[in-house]
Order: C-alpha cells, then structure tokens, then sequence
C-alpha cells in the first residue's frame, strides 16, 4: 500500500475547493481519506452523516478509481491518523489569514505525534475566495451558490435556503 493522507474537515458544506484539494492532493498521495469531524461547538447546518453523504455524492464520480475514502471521526485528527495508517494530514490555505491557524494546529499534531506529518496544499485559484462558512451564508440569503459547490450540495443548499428574488 502507497502513501496514505487524511484530509480532516467540518466539510459544512463542501465545497468546490474541498474538491479541488482532494484532486491536487491525489497527485501526492495514493490515497486520501476524507474524515468529517464530529465537533459538537461548532452549529452545524448538515449532520455529520448529511456531511459524509454530500462527500460521497459530491466525489464518486470524479474519482471512481478508490483512492478516496469518506468516513467520520471524533477526538484528536492525530490519534484518528494513527488508527487509519496515513503519514499525512493534508490541509487546505488559501490566503496568508488561514496560515497562522494552520501553522499552530500543525505544531501541536506534531507535537503529539512526530510521525504524522502536516502537508498543505493550495486549492485552484479559482476558489480562494470561498468557504463553507461564505457559502452557507450566500445561500441563506437567497444567493445562488450553485457555481461553487458539488450538484448534490448545490440541490441540499436549495432545499434548505429555498431561492428567494433577489433586489436589484
């Protein structure tokens, strides 16, 4: 077996960039394991098995070869690792503002589990701007997302924040 990473996340929704890391990051990695954080303090608008259904709509087609694995996780993202054999957490940047955060956060997995190595990727340009947090607030406000999310997020967004007419 090749090199395993795991891209942990909220993935509240995912997003094109989500996706766009998965991509990048399989050019590295033989396998990604794409592991959905139960995190009780942050309100999340999809439950966790939403979150992990959206991903395996959003990714079985464009990567039917499996080398992506959808599954769910509590507790520490290094003790999560260990258990699943990945030598890697790949995380996302888009711009200098995620850097500090990611930084310290790879600090203390390293800390913690010398092993286990932080690998950071920058989804495609096209996606800087956007995050999950951006993106569930468009839509709650009536702003159609469906350019920036997977088919199967976009259709959940809409049953949920049904399109209002927008002024203007």
């Amino acid at each position: 077996m090749g090199a395993v990473a795991i891209y942990p996340g909220s993935f509240d929704p995912p997003t094109l960039g989500h996706v766009s890391l998965v991509e990048r990051g399989l050019a590295v990695f033989d396998r990604i394991i794409v592991a959905v954080a139960k995190n009780p303090l942050k309100g999340a608008l999809f439950s966790v098995d939403e979150r992990v259904e959206l991903l395996r709509e959003s990714l079985a087609e464009r990567f039917p070869d499996g080398r992506i694995e959808i599954d769910r996780f509590e507790g520490l993202t290094v003790d999560y690792a260990r258990r699943k054999g990945a030598a890697a957490i790949l995380r996302g940047l888009r711009a200098t503002s995620d850097f500090e955060f990611e930084f310290r956060m790879a600090m203390m997995n390293r800390h913690l589990e010398k092993d286990i190595h932080s690998v950071f990727l920058m989804a495609d340009h096209r996606w800087f701007f956007i995050s999950s947090s951006t993106v569930k607030e468009a839509a709650s406000l009536g702003a159609d997302v469906s350019d920036l999310v997977p088919e199967p997020v976009a259709r959940r967004l809409r049953s949920k924040y049904p399109p209002e007419p927008r002024e203007g």
